[in-house]
């Protein structure tokens, strides 16, 4: 029920990933003929075509707390039915916090390129020693 109210773009209002090719942002990442989704959250998708061997994408997932989308996701009862007002308002000013991996797609799986700490421990490691 909260993902067809589009509560998911609230917290992730950008696409899942995108091609990477000679540029950052490489086209090409929908199927000929493909029409846009229009709603919010499926809108965001940059990449909607079937992956093909050597294809190289980035795989985004993230979390945001951006005050303009929590209000009206608030003032929306669609959406506010799901949501805890006071347990949001903690994190606002927050700004959120993407994971990118950048990945190769084998014929039979696929290889992360991307090398950095993802735990805790590690990344305080390397914020410590200002790497």
């Amino acid at each position: 029920a909260a993902h067809e109210a589009g509560l998911g773009a609230v917290f992730m209002p950008h696409g899942l990933g995108h091609l990477l090719g000679m540029n950052v942002h490489d086209v090409g990442g929908f199927n000929k003929g493909y029409t846009r989704d229009k709603r919010l959250g499926p809108s965001y998708l940059r990449t909607t075509r079937h992956l093909e061997t050597n294809m190289v994408i980035t795989v985004e997932p993230g979390l945001y707390f951006v005050d303009f989308l929590l209000d009206r996701a608030l003032g929306n009862p669609e959406q506010a039915k799901f949501l805890n007002a006071e347990k949001l308002n903690a994190f606002r000013g927050f700004g959120g916090v993407r994971l990118e991996n950048d990945v190769v797609v084998h014929e039979h799986g696929c290889e992360v390129l991307t090398v950095v700490p993802r735990h805790r421990a590690d990344i305080e490691e390397v914020m410590a020693n200002k790497v």
